[in-house]
């Protein structure tokens, strides 16, 4: 029988966390990036928070996070969004605006597609990641996740196509390929029950 195995470290937070990076030049910078979170348990309570840059590449009023808990929002955007790898560096994140998020809808059934829709600030943005591939659990080491420092045990799910509407304009681009634990899925990806342990 495998033996349990219980994680080192500090739960810093749990919950879901799907995203979508989009480019219209596989060889070119990202068009636009959303990471969306639904957390059920941080420090700063539970919450959600869209992160998303339609600018990436430059300080923008188009660059805009949509969160009905800002202090969770800020503590992500530091601690973990700076941290991923199409985020890391981009002036998009500096000065990031803030705004209340009114509702957020999850729709499909997480088999053959995925939406989640958030409403604020007189935006809607919606999330469309279809044509989803196997689910796969892993946990990554912290010498390989994100951040340099945490475990991080979760579920993900590729995906073929993803798109992102703000507005009822959808934004430029497609996801493109990657890899992740010998897993080959693209740059939209479902990223369910993701937990962060501190090492």
């Amino acid at each position: 029988m495998t033996p349990s195995i219980l994680f080192p470290g500090q739960v810093e937070w749990s919950g879901e966390n799907p995203g979508i990076s989009l480019k219209e030049d596989p060889a070119g910078p990202f068009t636009t990036l959303a990471s969306f979170f639904r957390v059920v348990l941080s420090p700063h309570g539970r919450g959600h928070a869209l992160v998303l840059l339609q600018e990436p590449q430059k300080e923008s009023a188009a660059n805009i996070c949509l969160t009905d808990n800002e202090p969770l929002a800020r503590w992500l955007v530091a601690n973990y969004v700076s941290h991923f790898g199409a985020w890391r560096n981009l002036a998009g994140l500096t000065h990031l605006a803030y705004r209340p998020l009114e509702r957020v809808v999850a729709g499909g059934d997480a088999i053959s597609e995925y939406s989640e829709t958030v409403t604020g600030a007189g935006m809607t943005v919606r999330l469309d990641w279809k044509g989803l591939g196997a689910p796969f659990c892993f946990a990554l080491s912290p010498s390989d996740s994100a951040t340099g420092v945490h475990h991080m045990p979760s579920l993900f799910v590729g995906c073929a196509e993803a798109s992102v509407t703000v507005n009822s304009v959808r934004r430029p681009g497609a996801p493109i390929p990657r890899e992740i634990v010998g897993q080959r899925i693209t740059t939209a990806m479902l990223a369910f029950s993701e937990t962060w342990l501190r090492a």
